[in-house]
């Protein structure tokens, strides 16, 4: 009966995904700190003030980091950010590392796309910096340890929609209607995707903290960044960034610039 291997292949390819995904949700879990602490280091961490260019890492990576230092920079008249998708030096000296690799992006003629200096500085040693910084601290989720639970987390989900797949060619197969109905070939197909499923379910609340770049520690700072932040004067819209992303600007001539990926063409 042909049913049975496809059964057999169903359940390994299950069991062997949801293992990896609870071997990769331990391993991130021992990488990361506790979402318990003590009240002494609940108190630092209240004191603790975290940088923009830090709370925009923790919220959406390297090029979220790279996006909120090109808009302070916009901002702070340093730099000029074109609707065409260029940008231009108009101030080159750097308050920090992450402002001095944009200037190194932006090369010798103090003009580049957007989209070339995003790439450029989200490779660059400022970001990895920033990012082992974060990591060392327990703020931040392992870029090897993300990785690994969001790819097992794909695996699960990929396998949970080749399940119905497979219980169609069992039921399709000429070997399946001899002596076997078609619902207990359905009821036993039921089983790996009940497992599938269980443990989407399960990774959804337990895993998904370590699917983020902030570490549930460093979520909790987050918060606290936010909540202080945005009632600073002409904070609100760095945070904004920082948070959400270019999605969040409210000023059309930098959303437009953020939008364009490539230059204007040019009239023949």
């Amino acid at each position: 009966m042909l049913w049975i291997p496809l059964l057999l292949v169903a359940c390994a390819s299950t069991g062997l995904a949801c293992a990896r995904l609870c071997l990769a949700a331990i391993r991130a879990g021992e990488t990361a700190p506790s979402v318990e602490v003590s009240e002494a280091d609940a108190r630092i961490l209240a004191a603790y003030e975290l940088p923009l260019h830090e709370a925009a890492y923790l919220s959406g990576g390297p090029l979220r980091a790279v996006d909120v230092t090109l808009v302070a920079m916009a901002r702070g008249r340093r730099l000029l950010l074109a609707r065409t998708g260029w940008a231009t030096v108009v101030d080159p000296r750097g308050r920090n590392d992450l402002e001095r690799a944009v200037l190194l992006a932006l090369g010798v003629r103090g003009q580049e796309l957007i989209a070339v200096v995003r790439a450029a500085v989200a490779t660059s040693d400022a970001v990895r910096a920033l990012a082992e910084r974060l990591n060392t601290a327990g703020l931040a989720v392992p870029d090897r340890a993300r990785e690994n639970v969001a790819s097992a987390t794909r695996q699960v989900a990929w396998t949970a929609l080749a399940l119905p797949a497979l219980t169609a060619l069992a039921l399709l197969s000429p070997s399946a209607a001899p002596g076997t109905p078609g619902t207990e070939i359905v009821a036993w197909f039921s089983l790996p995707a009940v497992l599938a499923l269980g443990c989407l379910v399960v990774a959804r609340i337990e895993v998904h903290p370590y699917t983020r770049w902030a570490s549930p520690v460093g979520q909790r700072l987050l918060g606290a960044f936010v909540a202080r932040e945005r009632t600073g004067e002409g904070g609100a819209a760095l945070v904004a960034v920082a948070v959400r992303g270019v999605r969040a600007l409210r000023d059309p001539a930098l959303s437009a610039a953020f939008a364009r990926r490539r230059p204007p063409q040019r009239a023949q």
